[in-house]
């Protein structure tokens, strides 16, 4: 797949060297049309409400997928939506609705979306069957799992579109996977990242963990699926982090560098220490995605569990990776110049929010060649958790 396919089916950052000064900040009742939810004093960075109600809380967009088309022109993130309730951990009820918000202008202004047949809408889990087209211009794939808000299948199902994500088809089983050996008793814990290889062929960046071991709910570890058929069967390639490793490897983001190495980033945790910061870890594969390698740390992701990596690949070849840090309040992110061997310069998006909860970013590169940055934040004049497009431009 060429590189301009490939970077319409997923979401890219752009390098900024920005200092955002908040002004003001409104709260909308209701998120939609790119409400500005306040601008920024320095020229590279503005920001913008992508979707925020009274009374409810919005949140992880990492765990909710992001899709392009039209070189980032047009863009769709998933969210959680809940009721509000104050309380230890996260503010948000049982109800947890997933939802879909919309930019057509490259991040300044969304639309809110609640399409049918869609992640929590209880629909019969189907087998695959077969002859998806995943090079179709439009083509989207949503993976829902167990592990996290809004989705409780410890099998693994997803959904997909022909129609940039407006109607969805499934959900459906990844035919064959549950019953590889090597994820024998295990439960399927991934988000949505995938690469299109092929008119009908794709690779799936996964996780599963093990409830039969110590710790086992916060040890998941990654693997790579991969189907060649169009869907009709999905095939185990290898664990992206062995289990001999001892802490948390999960919810990876990956890029293709010019070379054609793959390169991933991680939440990383110890969940035996839970004194000891979160951070994100970078691996990276020479064959193609069958086997990885330590590549370097990028960040520490703070206490409180931690935080997600958003990775992305510039046009001109660095790499930037953007998450947040729930101990010191910051959103960040971290530029690479040598294809994730080192991160040497750390650029803050936000700091010191209303809440540590926050962060759980996506990225990608808008048609304007802007990074566009979202994530949830709380602030002291938007209390209620929402979801914030962070637009950097001039980079």
């Amino acid at each position: 797949m060429n590189a301009q396919t490939e970077k319409n089916q997923r979401g890219f950052i752009v390098k900024g060297l920005l200092l955002a000064t908040i002004a003001l900040i409104t709260f909308p009742n209701c998120g939609g049309e790119g409400s500005r939810s306040h601008s920024a004093k320095t020229q590279n960075i503005e920001y913008f409400t992508v979707a925020a109600q009274q009374d409810r809380f919005f949140g992880w967009p990492a765990n909710n997928g992001l899709w392009q088309w039209d070189n980032g022109r047009e863009i769709l993130v998933g969210f959680t939506n809940g009721n509000f309730e104050e309380q230890d951990g996260h503010n948000i009820g049982d109800e947890r609705l997933t939802n879909l918000a919309r930019s057509t202008d490259g991040g300044e202004s969304w639309t809110w979306e609640d399409p049918e047949n869609f992640v929590g809408d209880e629909a019969e889990v189907k087998p695959s069957p077969g002859n998806i087209r995943f090079g179709h211009p439009d083509f989207a794939l949503r993976v829902a799992a167990t592990g996290y808000h809004g989705t409780r299948d410890k099998d693994g199902r997803f959904f997909i579109s022909y129609d940039r994500g407006k109607n969805w088809e499934g959900p459906y089983r990844f035919n064959g996977l549950n019953e590889d050996e090597h994820l024998e008793g295990m439960q399927i814990t991934s988000r949505t990242e995938y690469r299109i290889t092929g008119d009908h062929s794709i690779q799936v960046f996964m996780s599963a963990r093990r409830r039969d071991i110590e710790f086992g709910n916060r040890l998941d570890k990654p693997f790579i699926a991969e189907s060649t058929d169009g869907g009709k069967t999905f095939q185990f390639k290898g664990w992206a982090v062995p289990w001999t490793d001892q802490f948390r490897a999960v919810m990876p983001s990956v890029v293709q560098n010019a070379e054609g190495d793959l390169v991933m980033a991680l939440r990383r945790r110890n969940p035996r220490d839970n004194e000891q910061p979160c951070w994100i870890d970078a691996f990276v594969s020479k064959d193609d995605g069958r086997s990885w390698s330590f590549l370097s740390k990028i960040g520490d992701a703070g206490l409180n569990n931690g935080n997600p990596p958003g990775l992305a690949i510039l046009e001109d070849g660095r790499l930037v990776c953007c998450y947040a840090n729930r101990t010191s309040r910051k959103i960040l992110l971290q530029i690479s110049e040598n294809d994730g061997a080192s991160w040497d310069q750390e650029i803050v998006v936000r700091d010191n929010p209303f809440s540590y909860d926050m962060g759980y970013p996506q990225l990608l590169q808008n048609h304007q060649g802007d990074l566009v940055a979202l994530y949830y934040i709380a602030t002291e004049e938007n209390p209620l958790s929402y979801i914030e497009a962070a637009i950097v431009s001039g980079l």
